[in-house]
This record gives C-alpha cells, structure tokens and sequence, in this order.
C-alpha cells in the first residue's frame, strides 16, 4: 500500500515537473538569421533556417528577425504557439544592405583597422538614410571601443533624434559614460534603458554590474548580474563568469563554484574555461571548509 502511494506521489511530482517546463520553441525563416525575442538576442538559424529555442516562458513575445539581403521583420508569438514562420522579403534598399554589412563587420572586427572599416561602413549607410537609428547605435558601440567617445555621444544623441524612446541606445549610452569614469551619469543611463525596455534590458543590467564593481560594491553587482541572466535565458555563458568572479569578491565560494560551473556546461570551450577549471578545485575546497564551519 505504501508503495503503492511512493509511486503514484513520484508519479505525480514527475508530470508536475514537465508540465513546469516549457516546451521548445522552433522559429522557422532564412538560414543564419538572427533572432531577437522581446528584444533580446537569442540565436541565429541553421543552415535550413531553423532555430530551436528550449527557455522561452509562457506568453505572448514579440520576435525580430534580420538575415542579409532581406527586409527585417517583426511577429507576434501567441501563447501557447511553439512554433513559429517569418517570412521574410528581400531587399535592394542600399541603405540597408551597407548597414547589413557594417553589422557583419562590426562583429568580425578584431582589431583597429577593421574595426575602423566597420566604422566607415555604417557612416555610409547613415548618408544614404541620415534618419538610421539602428546604425547610428552600431556606430556608436564602435566608436566607444576606438575611445572616440565624444563622436560615440553624438551617434547616440542622432538615434535618439530619430527614435526617442530607444532602450539599446540608453544602454550603450551608459556603456560610454563607465568608459569615461562618469560612473553617475552611466547609472542613469542604464536606468532609463531599463525603463525604456519595459524592464527587459539586460546589457543595461551588465552595465550597471560592472559599474557597482567598479565601486566596490560586489554585492550589488550580483543583484544586476542575477536580473541579466534571468532575461538572457543562457544564451550568454560568459556572464556566469563575471557572476562567479564576483562571488569570489565576496568570499562565497560555493556559489563562485556554481556559477563557473554552468559557465563550464553552456561553453566547455569558452575562453575563460581553462582558466575556470583551473581555480575550480580550491574553490571547491574553500567551499567545503565553509560548509563545516560551526
């Protein structure tokens, strides 16, 4: 008879636990597009032009979708749908295709001079469309990393012109201000983005980690980190990282192991990942030793 309960309470407890999880989301479109939900980044397609998604919570989502060559597009994901067709239309707007390319050199640029080439690209696509607020950000965020941060301001200031209520630009914004060591005014930067963004911003969120870091505040910064990883649903191990350092800051070591370890099972190739388990042991040890403790 007991046994009988144990089973049928294990039972119960188990359909409890797959209901508790959502189910996989798969967006369907073109092959290496990359796609936003709630203006988060959360992939890029396969080479058939699928991505599957396993933490997206219930509800109804906004998702953006951008692949070279074609028009960006926006749908709505209704509750209950996990699944979802963008379709997306091409484009021969010259405006867009160069912005398009300044993007993809933006994120291949490894050093000065293409990252300068970046520059020039997004600048070109701003003369053939001076009311570009997407590439005056990526303009922007370029501009902070060559140190140009008084052009960088003036990048944001034009997006705003053209969009005013613009969360990434108030993020990167703030990014720009702890470049410079304005720590108060990177704040209230970070904090407008986050309000623009209906919450949901966690490059803001980041932001304002790093600059409680900066003020020694590490307990803090955990908060911020903590809000960010709870908006990126995974899709930035190297977080985790920053939340384990951060950990060791203030002498946790348990929960510095565990944060490096989910850094170490989302990216076992990650750049930090020899150096994570390098320190993993002691951290380990320390962790013991403080569980013991009377």
């Amino acid at each position: 008879m007991l046994r009988g309960l144990r089973v049928f309470l294990w039972l119960a407890l188990l359909v409890l636990t797959v209901q508790a999880q959502p189910a996989a989301l798969t967006i369907t479109t073109e092959p290496n597009a990359i796609v936003w939900i709630d203006e988060v980044r959360r992939g890029t397609t396969d080479a058939s032009g699928k991505l599957v998604l396993t933490k997206v919570s219930p509800g109804r989502h906004t998702v953006r979708v951008r692949a070279n060559n074609f028009k960006e597009a926006t749908a709505t994901l209704l509750p209950g749908r996990r699944s979802l067709a963008v379709k997306l239309v091409g484009t021969s707007d010259p405006a867009v295709l160069m912005f398009q390319q300044a993007e993809d050199a933006r994120e291949k640029a490894r050093d000065d001079a293409s990252q300068q080439q970046a520059v020039d690209l997004y600048r070109e696509a701003i003369k053939l469309r001076p009311a570009f607020p997407a590439a005056q950000v990526g303009l922007a965020r370029l501009l902070m990393s060559l140190n140009q941060f008084k052009e960088a301001h003036a990048a944001i200031d034009a997006a705003r012109k053209a969009r005013p209520a613009y969360a990434e630009a108030s993020a990167v914004e703030g990014r720009i201000y702890r470049e410079e060591a304005f720590d108060d005014d990177a704040i209230r930067s970070f904090r407008r983005a986050i309000r623009e963004g209906g919450g949901v911003q966690p490059e803001a969120y980041v932001g304002m980690a790093k600059v409680w870091e900066d003020k020694g505040d590490f307990a803090q910064a955990i908060v911020e980190y903590k809000k960010a990883l709870a908006q990126l649903s995974d899709s930035e191990p190297v977080i985790y990282q920053m939340l384990g350092a951060a950990y060791e800051r203030i002498e946790k070591p348990k929960e510095a192991v565990t944060a490096y370890e989910k850094y170490l099972e989302l990216a076992p190739n990650g750049s930090y990942a020899a150096a994570i388990r390098s320190i993993l042991t002691q951290l380990k040890r320390e962790a013991a030793g403080e569980q013991i403790i009377p």
